[in-house]
């Protein structure tokens, strides 16, 4: 199975530290945040992995190569500055990922997530990995029932950014600027979703005061040991 990393994203919201510095090179406790979703898909035996870049790409693709020196073999989708956004950016690199059922994971969320609990051949069109609301999307995206990810019911929870996605997902999308959230409804509207829900670390690093208090924590965990 191959995987996906968005890391094209210009990192807004995270200014000024995006300015100089792209935003999945930013760092926790000392590591980049794409490398720990490197690390983390390599431990769960992917090997092949896409990363489309963007904003201050060439930043990306110096600091990991072709991923050899992470046991990996990374391709690069570059965007330059016209950032295709989450689906635009996937149809953009549908070509490097094959015709099988493919890993998508944001290059800017911290999480101890096993990806080798992914199903290798989803049951639907998608599978989402969903997370409890952080305070940050209180209302949530989804509800999760019965293994499947639908619009409406009792308790919504939260997208985590990870997923697995059949390439037919994007078959009636137009190349271009295009954006992940109203594809996913509408399938979840068509119950075309399957998902889990995950329960253990996760992070949406979005603000530099969200990277500064995970930093903290980190830290404050260490000292105590």
């Amino acid at each position: 199975m191959r995987a996906m990393i968005l890391a094209a994203g210009r990192g807004e919201r995270m200014r000024p530290l995006t300015e100089v510095v792209p935003k999945p090179l930013l760092e926790i406790a000392g590591k980049a945040l794409i490398v720990y979703q490197i690390e983390a898909l390599e431990s769960a035996g992917i090997k092949d992995i896409v990363i489309n870049t963007g904003h201050l790409g060439e930043q990306i693709q110096y600091e990991l190569g072709t991923g050899a020196s992470f046991g990996v073999d990374i391709l690069y989708s570059d965007e330059g500055e016209n950032i295709l956004e989450t689906a635009g950016g996937i149809i953009q690199a549908l070509p490097l990922l094959g015709e099988d059922p493919f890993i998508v994971t944001n290059a800017d969320i911290f999480t101890n997530f096993d990806y080798g609990s992914l199903p290798s051949e989803p049951d639907f069109d998608a599978h989402l990995v969903l997370v409890d609301n952080p305070p940050h999307n209180p209302t949530g995206d989804f509800v999760f029932e019965n293994g499947r990810v639908i619009e409406q019911g009792n308790r919504k929870l939260t997208y985590s950014g990870i997923g697995i996605f059949y390439p037919h997902f994007f078959e009636n999308c137009n190349p271009g600027q295009a954006p992940l959230a109203p594809l996913l409804h509408k399938s979840a509207q068509e119950k075309r979703l399957s998902g889990q829900h995950f329960t253990g670390l996760w992070y949406d690093i979005g603000t530099p005061a969200r990277l500064k208090e995970i930093n903290e924590n980190l830290v404050n965990q260490e000292s105590k040991h």
